[in-house]
């Protein structure tokens, strides 16, 4: 009978034990899956958020520069004649003008029309689909630019059946107007920039319908089913021509977050995935940026990394359980044996296993606690480790958007003066703007190489630089920004044999940063000032950027060199930040004195000598 219940008590403890290991490793896969997807999704959205931002900042970049030509074009003299006095001559001066204004400009098309909407004069005068001739005295863009002064409307044309972006300002004041100039915008670069069709992008007007994709089946679809009233006053305004305006193909929609949600969407290609849809707000406009990131493989691979740290944390733990099990077993089994060969002893037997069980109780509590404190550090390292990742990524990602940005912008305006000069068959002159772009690429290649030394704990070696060529090279990076407000520089010509310890590119990066602030400080002052001085003194070199602007505000200046603190409403607040760590790579430091009169920035470097 003893023999019996010591064989089926082992079989019972086992199968216990398998239940409760069953248990606890379907329940650590459930949670270090739950922990996995939410981890994979804070990281997806993180990213996208960002890349969503770029696209965005992309996009305010190809609008704002067309929005000057019509304010322009409003105040010009062969636009008012031809307005006022429309003979042939005049017209004809003005078509011409036009067509040259749209080969110089990312515009598809620039048109005059007079008070009762009829275009007179368009810069595809010459073409068979031209405007000329046309009235569009039914386009909100032109009654609103008529009433208001200026008006932005995005519509399908009339005679090209292309979509684009109308922007239109009036010409003469509102008691006389004579008419609107209008010109069109279209997004096919955009579009192709944006053609990852594993990313897909678009952006919505505030009716909630689809201008911009790079998907194009989905343009002029809407993300909602629209009212019927809103959807006949946009079929009566012709907006969209006869466009089906029906919904995208999504599914189903589950919030994660502010203006983030999981939604599952049918490609043209076929099949359908879930997407992590971020919306960013288009600034200055009413539409909205969608971004979508493919969730499956992100959350997957998260979801398996989570469950194998979940298993290898489990393993041991049911190992040392299930030794522990074989051992009581064994202990149990030579207590039986013993009380079977020692009847007489076994009240002292009983007596010493209880102790020993006592003091193995205590010691197994012990060691589950010290497993339990080593789990839990292990746990809070890793999520240290990942926070600090996804703050160095953001860093990395916003200094990237900041320093390429003039270098980016500079190279926009060379591309669009090489085009105008190889139009008018200036290939000299062309060749030399290809020449300054692909310099440009190189300060671009040379700020990312930064960045990869950055992330090797790494920096470029200083050597002997003219402080004469650094500040010219970021003057003239700032060139196609601030023209016709450089002539507010004054810069001392004792700079020419002066070389300092560092590198060209980062120094220019450093002036870029300091000659911008200031130059944006005097910019509403009616004789602005900003003077760049030289001083040598013995092992230093002072380089003194000095503005009459209004100075900075204590609570900017107590916080001047911190990350993503800026005065500016658009700015990231990294250019200083990034300006004292190139000064300090090199054994210098920046110092700062403001006032009422203006602000002064000194950067100290080191001298490297004269040039010989």
């Amino acid at each position: 009978m003893t023999n019996s219940l010591v064989g089926s008590r082992p079989r019972l403890a086992w199968a216990t034990f398998a239940g409760i290991a069953a248990l606890l490793v379907a329940a650590a896969l459930v949670a270090a899956g739950i922990y996995g997807r939410s981890s994979a999704l804070s990281a997806l959205e993180g990213q996208g958020r960002t890349d969503a931002n770029i696209k965005v900042a992309l996009l305010r970049a190809v609008l704002e520069r067309p929005r000057a030509v019509p304010l322009l074009l409003s105040l010009d003299r062969d636009v008012q004649d031809a307005l006022s006095q429309p003979t042939p001559g005049n017209r004809d001066r003005l078509n011409r003008k036009l067509e040259q204004l749209v080969q110089a400009s990312s515009a598809s098309v620039i048109y005059v029309t007079d008070a009762s909407g009829l275009a007179i004069a368009s810069s595809n005068w010459q073409e068979p689909d031209s405007f000329v001739g046309n009235n569009y005295a039914f386009r909100s863009y032109f009654t609103r630019g008529m009433a208001e002064g200026k008006a932005e409307h995005f519509a399908l044309g009339t005679v090209s059946r292309r979509p684009g972006l109308y922007i239109s300002h009036r010409v003469g004041d509102a008691s006389a107007p004579q008419g609107v100039v209008v010109v069109k915008m279209e997004f096919d670069g955009l579009e192709r920039e944006w053609s990852d069709a594993r990313r897909p992008v678009y952006v919505v007007d505030d009716n909630d319908v689809v201008l911009i994709s790079s998907i194009p089946s989905w343009r002029f679809m809407t993300t909602r089913a629209l009212p019927s009233d809103s959807l006949a006053a946009i079929r009566e305004s012709l907006q969209f021509g006869d466009a089906p305006l029906v919904p995208l193909p999504i599914a189903e929609r589950r919030t994660v977050g502010p203006n983030s949600e999981i939604i599952t969407a049918a490609m043209p290609g076929g099949g359908s995935a879930d997407y992590l849809r971020i919306l960013v707000p288009a600034a200055s406009t009413p539409w909205r940026l969608g971004y979508l990131v493919p969730m499956q493989p992100s959350v997957a691979a998260a979801v398996r990394e989570a469950r194998m740290m979940a298993l290898l944390a489990l393993a041991p733990l049911l190992a040392t359980a299930a030794f522990w099990l074989r051992r009581r077993q064994l202990v149990l089994a030579e207590i039986a044996a013993a009380e079977e060969a020692r009847y007489a002893l076994e009240r002292r037997v009983e007596e010493r296993t209880a102790d020993l069980s006592h003091a193995r109780d205590r010691l197994q509590a012990e060691i589950a606690e010290h497993r339990s404190t080593e789990t839990r550090l292990q746990t809070v390292q890793q999520e240290l480790v990942q926070a600090n990742r996804l703050a160095i990524l953001g860093q990395v990602a916003a200094g990237v958007a900041h320093e390429i940005n003039q270098p980016v912008a500079t190279i926009r305006a060379y591309a669009d003066n090489a085009k105008v000069f190889l139009s008018r068959q200036q290939a000299g002159t062309a060749m030399e703007n290809l020449d300054q772009i692909a310099g440009l690429t190189e300060r671009i290649g040379a700020i990312t190489d930064d960045l990869k030394a950055l992330a090797r704990k790494g920096r470029a070696g200083a050597e002997p630089v003219n402080l004469r060529e650094a500040i010219e090279g970021a003057v003239e990076l700032l060139r196609s920004r601030f023209a016709g407000s450089l002539e507010a520089l004054r810069i001392d010509p004792s700079a020419h044999r002066v070389f300092v310890l560092g590198n060209r590119l980062r120094l220019e990066q450093v002036f870029i940063n300091l000659f911008q602030n200031a130059l944006e400080a005097v910019a509403e002052r009616s004789d602005p000032i900003v003077t760049v001085s030289t001083e040598a003194k013995g092992d230093v070199v002072a380089v003194s950027i000095a503005d009459n602007g209004p100075g900075i505000a204590p609570e900017v200046m107590d916080e001047l060199f911190s990350p993503f603190n800026s005065s500016k409403e658009k700015g990231l607040g990294l250019g200083l930040v990034i300006s004292k760590d190139i000064v300090a790579d090199y054994g210098g430091r920046i110092e700062v004195r403001t006032g009422p009169d203006g602000t002064c920035f000194t950067v100290h470097l080191k001298p490297a000598g004269e040039s010989p």
